[in-house]
């Protein structure tokens, strides 16, 4: 069975906020941690796993992700913080 993930990363100061999907997570936060690709995440530092929810369906994992980057910021911290209230590294 194929697992999906929605994420969340932050910078060292938890002052900017990311959110993606992907099919294996290991490989796509190593991808941000050594900055491989050119974009948001690279210009801002991101590279601290606050957050991350697992799907058995893709669509699923797609509706998740764009719901969550609809919200307001507030909202995304008390979802970040009812799974990890300290803010760590989950990766």
């Amino acid at each position: 069975m194929r697992s999906f993930f929605v994420y969340i990363l932050t910078n060292k100061s938890n002052n900017v906020l990311y959110t993606g999907v992907t099919n294996n997570i290991q490989r796509r936060i190593h991808e941000h941690k050594i900055k491989l690709i050119p974009s948001f995440t690279h210009k801002y530092n991101l590279n601290k796993l606050v957050y991350y929810e697992e799907f058995t369906d893709v669509n699923d994992a797609i509706s998740a992700e764009k719901r969550i980057k609809g919200w307001l910021r507030i909202k995304k911290i008390k979802l970040i913080e009812s799974k990890n209230p300290n803010w760590d590294d989950l990766c």
